[in-house]
């Protein structure tokens, strides 16, 4: 299960997650009184869980996700709904594989990492094209697989940066199968946190049998 350190920031970011959950549900009105919010808090904390299992298909992030088809572990990053606290509690970094919706197609998730963030002076080697600086809050993500063209990779290169609204989680484990399975490389930022997570909620076989179904 991991050292006490271990189990106390787990547990920290679960309390941390329950309460971003039950704030998105506070600001959206769907919680109007606080007897309710401190319950739900309550409820996520002890029920909830800090991953899903997510299915993947093609080659857009090999080498780091090499199989045609994985399953991939993925730790929820909730919106926060407050631009101070989203300040204070930074929790996607460059150098981390995340989920993100399609910004052209919300419905449709994709795997990229994260390349730049805001701040960063963005340049092409088309010189028809301005440099330009990403905003707070906006991404570059691309395709870890150099051999894909532009169109191919269907990354920041095409639909232009995200924002964080558009993260679902980030990637921190994969499994092609019982034998070939691992943890993803991510940002030494969220490094700690994550391996913190991992420790407690990876269930190998519970992915190996979620890849079987």
């Amino acid at each position: 299960m991991g050292s006490f350190k271990t189990l106390l920031n787990y547990f920290s970011q679960k309390l941390t997650s329950s309460i971003c959950l039950t704030m998105q549900k506070s600001v959206s009105g769907e919680l109007t009184e606080k007897r309710h919010a401190y319950y739900n808090i309550w409820k996520n904390f002890i029920q909830g869980r800090l991953t899903y299992v997510y299915k993947t298909e093609g080659h857009e992030m090999a080498p780091s996700i090499p199989g045609q088809q994985e399953m991939l572990l993925v730790r929820r990053l909730p919106f926060l709904p407050y631009a101070d606290l989203r300040q204070k509690f930074k929790r996607v970094f460059v150098g981390d594989v995340i989920v993100l919706k399609h910004p052209l197609d919300p419905k449709t998730h994709l795997v990229r990492r994260v390349v730049a963030d805001g701040g960063y002076e963005m340049a092409t080697t088309d010189e028809k094209d301005d440099p330009f600086i990403l905003d707070d809050e906006e991404f570059w993500v691309l395709s870890d697989n150099k051999d894909l063209k532009k169109g191919e990779a269907k990354d920041s290169r095409a639909f232009g940066p995200i924002t964080l609204k558009d993260i679902v989680g980030r990637v921190i484990y994969r499994m092609q199968s019982a034998e070939d399975h691992g943890p993803i490389e991510n940002s030494e930022e969220s490094k700690v946190d994550d391996e913190a997570v991992l420790n407690v909620e990876l269930d190998v076989d519970e992915m190996a049998k979620s890849f079987k179904s």
